[in-house]
């Protein structure tokens, strides 16, 4: 009985199988008539066509063993185009940051390609970057810049850098490593170096989270003494000592120190140190963009605009600027909160009108940026 109730299922599932292709076929036509009647969305009825298209490709390129990989926005121009190449930020690595979205958007539009990979260790890059230095990374950059000298659509006599905070520094180091480098803008990258950086940033951070000034001396101190014991001017015993001190304190993990601390000659932090900007400055001879942000907690942006006056006459080929209201990130509204909060620099980005204008007008005057 099972077995004949089986058979007739299958009959009955075949005609219905049958009926149903007869009716599809049926009703196609009308199908299709009501798709073709349908009207288009209202943003068809209005949309132009862009005046700017870019045209995107993926890249890689080596700077010795290490292969990095990033992405080229190149306009669309009869003629040869200048280039920047985006240097990284120390906390925001790839090239997917909301970081480097203005510089894509904005500067095609102005007949700049645009370079941005992901740092070695990083997204698509390899190489490690516990390896690295500042030499090393400038370096990246320069590879990036020989790279897109070989590509048909750029001058090569035009390619210059970009970079923010750390990415600044870089970008006038690989100008200053580079001879051939046609310019470089660095924003917030302080004339200090990054220890006296870091002090000041610290020193910023916990007065935002409302500690006392004795807090901030003694979170400063120990700060200090890592790094005096890092530039071999304080023994091992002393630096850990201070260290010890404050490793209770509610506050220890907004100072970036860890409970212990490497050897210099095994230590990064002991490598960038002795980085100085002022004496990089001495070899940048290209055209060269210094902005800063009026309300910047992260670096001393009065000092560093002050060391630059100081020093303009030695070189002529850097302009200096101060962007009212802006923070680190040429941002103009974002709480001091947001400003320190690790989790949010993924998700900062500028928007001072002013800091847009001024770069744009910049690279204008400089011969480098024009309108189609």
């Amino acid at each position: 009985m099972a077995s004949r109730d089986i058979s007739r299922s299958k009959k009955f599932s075949s005609a219905l199988g049958a009926i149903t292709l007869i009716l599809a076929a049926a009703l196609a036509p009308a199908v299709k008539a009501q798709a073709q009647d349908k009207p288009p969305s209202p943003a068809a009825l209005w949309s132009a066509p862009a005046s700017t298209s870019p045209t995107m490709t993926e890249e890689h390129f080596n700077n010795g063993q290490v292969e990095l990989s990033g992405t080229l926005y190149v306009p669309q121009r009869p003629d040869k185009v200048p280039a920047v190449v985006v240097l990284h930020a120390a906390s925001v690595p790839t090239r997917d940051q909301a970081l480097y979205r203005h510089v894509i958007q904005a500067l095609p539009a102005l007949g700049v390609a645009v370079f941005v990979y992901d740092r070695r260790g990083s997204g698509k890059s390899g190489g490690i970057l516990a390896d690295s230095d500042y030499d090393v990374l400038a370096d990246d950059g320069i590879a990036a810049q020989r790279m897109l000298a070989r590509d048909a659509r750029i001058d090569p006599k035009r390619i210059g850098f970009w970079g923010l905070s750390q990415g600044g520094w870089l970008s006038l180091l690989a100008a200053a490593r580079n001879p051939e480098t046609a310019f470089a803008i660095s924003i917030s990258a302080p004339m200090t170096t990054p220890d006296v950086q870091m002090n000041f940033a610290v020193a910023n951070i916990l007065r935002i989270k409302g500690y006392s000034e004795a807090d901030v001396a003694m979170a400063v101190a120990a700060r200090t003494a890592v790094d005096d014991f890092e530039r071999g001017r304080l023994d091992r015993a002393s630096a850990q000592a201070r260290l010890d001190a404050v490793v209770g304190k509610p506050w220890f993990d907004l100072t970036y120190l860890g409970k212990t601390f490497q050897d210099p000659d095994k230590s990064r932090w002991a490598k960038e140190i002795r980085h100085d900007p002022l004496r990089t400055l001495a070899s940048v001879h290209a055209p060269a963009l210094v902005i800063y942000g009026a309300n910047d907690p992260w670096v001393p942006a009065r000092l560093s605009a002050e060391i630059l006056r100081k020093n303009a006459s030695r070189h002529p080929n850097i302009d200096t600027a101060v962007i009212a209201g802006a923070d680190h990130d040429m941002m103009l509204s974002a709480p001091l909160e947001f400003q320190i909060d690790p989790k949010a620099f993924s998700a900062q980005a500028p928007d001072a009108p002013e800091y847009f204008s001024l770069m744009a007008a910049w690279l204008t005057a400089k011969g480098f940026a024009s309108t189609p």
